[in-house]
């Protein structure tokens, strides 16, 4: 059977997509963003991600590793080229000089400055198709777009789950994708390597006590994904506030009654974790879809 077309396009999305997620955590403040280029024929000549700011975006990544053979061909791409010069060329333009007469993308860019890199492209005689599997885009994509639309950072809070039932701050169940992790001297944080050894943890006594201006600051210094290891007493101020958006819980044993956990929140998913369970939880006003692979990291 002829794989056609649209299909061949609908898997190297699925491709970009999965290969964006590599960019969770490095790449703040800019988008984990995926790329695909595939040949005149449909073969695949280049994939690639936005490994961390500063460095080629995905689409100049993939185009030199395609090199000549993305000539006639098409690029498949999570968010919208762009189509300003930062610390990196415009990825429109890379795209334009490299012969590409295809683009699809999944997300459009909220952060495009005038003209958009998708109405460029167009302008050049590209062909540019938008929207391809856009909400399968945002389970990467959602917590950049969801900090950009709110002005902070996406806040999870990580915590023990006692046998009294109350909650208690703890980073090591705090998901791969956070790029800061905010913690306070009663927490885990300085004796979980596996988190710290690619953060610069920050004390909470370096932030404002105003949960408000505490998370505005960090979103100013580039955070958009913050974890928050921080005993109960702290993280209720930020509970106060709804600036909490998913709670990780780690109950390390056996858990005969489970206690009264946050009102405002719903239980999105029950795991086992070594002995005891993990719990995870979302605000009811939040994003299910990014919030729900949050909590499957």
């Amino acid at each position: 059977m002829r794989i056609t077309t649209a299909e061949v396009e609908r898997r190297a999305m699925r491709q970009a997509i999965a290969l964006s997620a590599w960019g969770r955590g490095t790449t703040s403040p800019n988008p984990p963003v995926g790329c695909v280029v595939l040949d005149s024929d449909g073969r695949l000549v280049g994939q690639g991600w936005h490994r961390r700011k500063g460095e080629p975006h995905a689409e100049a990544h993939v185009l030199a590793q395609a090199g000549y053979a993305a000539r006639g061909g098409t690029a498949v791409v999570t968010l919208e080229p762009c189509c300003h010069h930062g610390r990196t060329p415009p990825c429109h333009r890379a795209l334009i000089e490299a012969g590409i007469v295809r683009v699809v993308i999944a997300v459009l860019d909220p952060t495009s400055r005038g003209r958009g890199g998708s109405a460029l492209l167009h302008e050049a005689g590209i062909d540019v198709v938008e929207g391809l599997l856009v909400e399968e885009a945002h389970l990467v994509l959602g917590p950049w777009l969801a900090a950009l639309e709110r002005q902070r950072p996406v806040l999870t809070w990580g915590c023990f789950l006692t046998r009294e039932g109350s909650l208690t701050g703890d980073a090591t169940v705090l998901p791969g994708e956070i790029d800061t992790l905010v913690h306070d001297d009663t927490s885990t944080a300085s004796a979980t390597p596996a988190v710290t050894e690619r953060l610069a943890p920050r004390s909470l006594s370096t932030l404002p006590n105003d949960p408000h201006q505490a998370l505005a600051g960090l979103h100013h210094e580039g955070a958009r994904v913050v974890g928050l290891a921080a005993g109960g007493v702290t993280a209720q101020s930020y509970l106060d506030a709804g600036l909490i958006d998913h709670i990780e819980a780690h109950s390390p044993h056996e858990v005969a009654n489970l206690p009264n956990l946050p009102d405002g929140y719903r239980l999105a998913r029950i795991s086992r974790l070594n002995d005891g369970l993990r719990l995870s939880l979302i605000r009811n006003n939040a994003n299910t879809t990014w919030s729900s692979l949050l909590s499957h990291r």
